[in-house]
Formats: structure tokens, C-alpha cells, sequence
């Protein structure tokens, strides 16, 4: 029999973040600069599964993809389970830049995909001096309420199931069907609530609008990467945040809101020129 296995390590951190014990759990592989990843709401860090697993990427990077609090692995604080939870933009910014400091990370680039992708304009906004580069995928200064979130945590729903759907129109009919199953079975596996809060940032307490024009874009690399097809975040969206911004965007076809994890390999084509750009800046 042969089996293959993976050259990802996973660990856990006893962390304090914002003065509360925490224990995080992260994925990692390879060596070099730094590559924190950030994953998309009510999901967790195996959607980066295929760049921890690309030797060409990790011949240069130390890939690093953790769970936020509440979610994968990486479980509520102590006491906290039936409280309501909202993400806000800034416990994410203090997640985040907690997250590098206890893994005394030298200037990470840090890539983030939906709120992911929101955040990294926060972080380039507020800390630009402690990032090599930022990535977002599916990235936008806001997004419009477009549904109802509380049918995501009702007693009469089924909220799994409910989250996995709305995973599944948000990606490509063209993404191979084994990875847009586990993408949505991924948010299938969210604690109850998990993906509703994390949606109180994304469409509400996250909205950048008014923050853009405080980005200084020579203080740090934004690079940014959409799937083509979206209607949470639009190539039209991330189009008007790269003009105000004063930077590019690559448009990536046949992709969908979640481009690293609904079809890996189409994605790492697009990223690889990014990290090499980032590697030879």
C-alpha cells in the first residue's frame, strides 16, 4: 500500500490575545519568509491546503495558515461558548498581529481572502511598517447586505447546511467538484453563530470606505486577486478598491470567492508571480 504523506505540520499555541487566554491551532510548512494566511469567514486554515503542499512556494516560504478563534481547531476562550459572537475589525487586527508577534515572525507577508482580504487594508492602514507585503483575495472596501444573517443561528434552521449552500453559490460551476465539496463541507463543520459573527465584520463594522485614502501604498505592497466569478465580492468591487488605491489587480478566470481552496491549482498560477514579486522586491 502507498501512502503519501503530507509535508504540513499542525500545532497549538497557548496564546493570550487582548488579555484572554487563548489555544490556536495552525498548520505550517516550508521555510523562508514568512507567509501568514488568513481564511475566509465561518471557514478555517485547510482551505490553504494546496500552498502549504506546493514545493515551490514553501522552497521560499514558511507557510502558515491558523484557525481564529471559534474556529477548526482553535476553540472559544474559556466561558465564552454561548456568548453571541461578532467580529469586529479590531480584535481581527489584534488576532492577527498577536498571532506574528508570538511566533516572533520578521515583517510576514500575510495573504487573506474575503474578510481575509478585507483585513489586510486594516493592517496596511494601521501597521504598515510590520508587513513585507499583503495579499487580498476576493478583496473589497465594503460589501452591501445582500441577505438576511439571521437565518444563519436560528433554532428552526439548519444552520450547517445553510452555510454550506451559500458556500456553494459563491463559487465557480467550472472549480472541480472534489474541491468545491470540501470547501462547503468546511462550513458545514462551523460552530453555531461562528459564520453569522464573522459576517458583522464583513458587511457591517468593516466597512473601509472612508480609511482608503489613509493607505499609503509605497509604505507597503498591496497585491490584489480576484476570481472572476463572485457576486459577494465582484471584479467590478475590487476594481474600484485597486483605482482608489493607486495599484493593480489581476482578475483571475474561472475562479470564485474562494480561489486557494475551490481550485487550488488553478489558483497557485496566479499566486506563484506574486511571491516571486514579492521575493525579488
Amino acid at each position: 500500500m502507498t501512502v503519501h504523506i503530507e509535508p504540513v505540520t499542525g500545532r497549538y499555541a497557548h496564546i493570550e490575545i487582548d488579555g484572554t487566554p487563548h489555544r490556536i491551532y495552525w498548520e505550517e510548512a516550508g521555510t523562508g519568509i514568512p507567509l501568514v494566511c488568513l481564511h475566509t469567514a465561518g471557514s478555517d486554515g485547510r482551505q490553504y491546503r494546496a500552498v502549504l503542499n506546493d514545493p515551490e512556494i514553501t522552497r521560499h516560504f514558511r507557510v502558515m495558515a491558523f484557525d481564529m478563534p471559534r474556529h477548526g481547531k482553535s476553540s472559544p476562550p474559556a466561558g465564552t461558548v454561548d456568548e453571541d459572537y461578532r467580529l469586529t475589525s479590531e480584535d481581527y487586527v489584534i488576532q492577527i498581529m498577536t498571532f506574528c508577534t508570538a511566533m516572533e515572525l520578521d515583517r510576514p507577508v500575510v495573504m487573506g481572502c474575503s474578510i481575509g482580504g478585507r483585513i489586510v487594508l486594516y493592517l496596511a492602514r494601521r501597521h504598515p511598517e510590520a508587513f513585507r507585503a499583503l495579499i487580498g483575495l476576493q478583496s473589497s472596501a465594503h460589501v452591501e447586505p445582500y441577505y438576511d444573517t439571521s437565518w444563519l443561528d436560528r433554532p428552526d434552521v439548519n444552520g450547517s447546511r445553510l452555510c454550506g449552500a451559500m458556500a456553494y453559490g459563491l463559487m465557480s460551476p467550472t472549480s472541480p467538484a472534489e474541491h468545491r465539496d470540501e470547501t462547503r463541507w468546511h462550513y458545514m463543520q462551523g460552530g453555531p453563530g461562528v459564520f453569522k459573527g464573522d459576517l458583522w465584520f464583513y458587511k457591517f463594522d468593516g466597512d473601509m470606505r472612508d480609511e482608503l485614502a489613509e493607505i499609503d501604498t509605497s509604505a507597503v505592497p498591496i497585491h490584489l486577486l480576484t476570481g472572476e466569478y463572485d457576486y459577494s465580492c465582484t471584479p467590478a468591487d475590487s476594481r474600484q478598491l485597486a483605482d482608489t488605491l493607486g495599484i493593480g489587480l489581476t482578475v483571475m478566470p474561472g475562479l470564485g470567492h474562494f480561489p486557494m481552496s475551490e481550485d487550488p491549482e488553478r489558483f497557485l498560477t496566479h499566486l506563484r508571480p506574486v511571491l516571486d514579486a514579492i521575493r525579488a522586491g
